[in-house]
């Protein structure tokens, strides 16, 4: 009967079965990596985001208080405009 497992060079299935392990050994660094990664990323995105909103907050407010300006602006030339109004058909 035939040997079924042919010879092989033990310093082959050294190198095979130390590769393995160090494949095995790598798992939990390149998971925690994966972690610190996908938590900078996020942190980040918060970030962006704080800043666009705060951008936008500010930009929404500039607008109100031009408004508020022209509001007070607008009310104050219809007053002069209706003094002026009865000033000169008081003349007439």
């Amino acid at each position: 009967m035939a040997n079924p497992d042919p010879p092989v060079n033990p310093q082959i299935t050294d190198a095979v079965t130390q590769t393995n392990v160090k494949v095995v050994a790598d798992g939990p660094a390149v998971a925690t990596n994966n972690l610190y990664q996908a938590t900078a990323n996020a942190l980040s995105l918060a970030a962006q985001n704080a800043t666009a909103i705060q951008q936008n907050g500010a930009t929404v407010l500039q607008a109100a208080t031009v408004m508020g300006v022209t509001t007070l602006y607008g009310i104050d030339t219809a007053s002069t405009a209706d003094g002026i109004t009865e000033i000169l058909e008081a003349v007439q």
